[in-house]
């Protein structure tokens, strides 16, 4: 049997073949973003090859890709290109990982940190439901790596859910200790069976929960898109219940459909209505909010992150 060759749609995501196509819909002005030309661009691309990393930039099509890659930042994706759920809403190849872990992973994205001279770095992963821990000790190596390479770097990680695993891996991850606990819920309870099948929305505000349990000092954040299907009052409920369960930072960002056999787009929501949730959000007393059409987990996060600790420090000053 030949290899997988990710690049064409119906091997990159088998599960959706059967699915009916959903028209994608002209996006609007505010959407649209520039092709990635800059020499920063290519840099941080040649430097990412070298090292033969993944990020999530390139393998989730992030629209941002040009304008962050040109400042240097990228967001580095561990433990394979090939993950082993298949939310409708998500680019990443999906099947079983062909690869067991890379015990050389951690250093390369350590050197690669180094390299690109971040002040701010976001680790994620693909899901490993085949990897008795889920991949929690490849994350806290990965973190440590980092801190020995770059110790100026803060690391922000934005992880799976460790559903099928024992609840005490996320100890390990936490005892790693990076500065930005991330898991994003990604929608509504009420779109979870249809987005994301095989995850559980109170599961995954529980971990969030848990973290600041064991290390009430770690900032938690999740964010969730919104043009799925949602309603206003049910994205005024998930604030609610982010808040309760502590969480510092959150983001929300317009779901953009990557081919015709995910997710429909149901309708571009405006930037007006982008503002509006900014500032529920910032009522319910979240540290910190990022609501735009272009936001995603990991966009201008150094900045953010310095705005976060900031507002903590303002806030513990009050």
């Amino acid at each position: 049997m030949s290899p997988r060759d990710l690049k064409i749609p119906a091997q990159r995501h088998p599960e959706k073949q059967r699915r009916a196509d959903s028209p994608q819909p002209k996006k609007p002005d505010w959407i649209r973003v520039k092709a990635p030309t800059s020499e920063g661009y290519k840099v941080t691309r040649d430097i990412i090859r070298e090292h033969k990393l993944t990020t999530v930039c390139e393998e989730a099509g992030c629209p941002n890709v040009g304008e962050c890659w040109s400042q240097g930042h990228a967001t580095m994706m561990i433990m394979g290109e090939v993950c082993t759920r298949a939310c409708t809403f998500c680019n990443i190849a999906t099947g079983k990982p062909p690869e067991d872990l890379d015990v050389f992973e951690p250093g390369r994205v350590a050197d690669a940190v180094k390299k690109l001279g971040l002040n701010h770095v976001v680790i994620t992963s693909v899901d490993r439901d085949d990897v008795l821990d889920g991949g929690a000790e490849h994350f806290a190596q990965t973190i440590r790596a980092i801190r020995k390479q770059a110790p100026n770097t803060t690391i922000e990680i934005l992880t799976p859910d460790f559903i099928r695993c024992d609840p005490k891996v996320l100890e390990v991850v936490v005892e790693a200790r990076p500065d930005v606990f991330n898991h994003n819920l990604e929608t509504v309870p009420g779109l979870y069976p249809e987005v994301r099948p095989g995850a559980r929305y109170f599961h995954s505000l529980r971990l969030l929960q848990r973290v600041k349990e064991l290390d009430p000092s770690m900032f938690t954040k999740s964010g969730i898109m919104v043009g799925l299907g949602e309603d206003k009052q049910s994205v005024t409920q998930v604030m609610e219940d982010m808040r309760a369960a502590d969480i510092d930072f959150l983001t929300i960002g317009q779901y953009l459909q990557p081919t015709p056999k995910h997710h429909k787009v149901d309708r571009f929501v405006t930037p007006d209505e982008f503002a509006g949730y900014e500032k529920t959000a910032y009522n319910k007393g979240f540290l910190m909010v990022s609501a735009s059409p272009l936001t995603r987990s990991s966009y201008h996060a150094g900045d953010d992150f310095a705005k976060l600790r900031a507002a903590r420090i303002e806030k513990l000053g009050a």
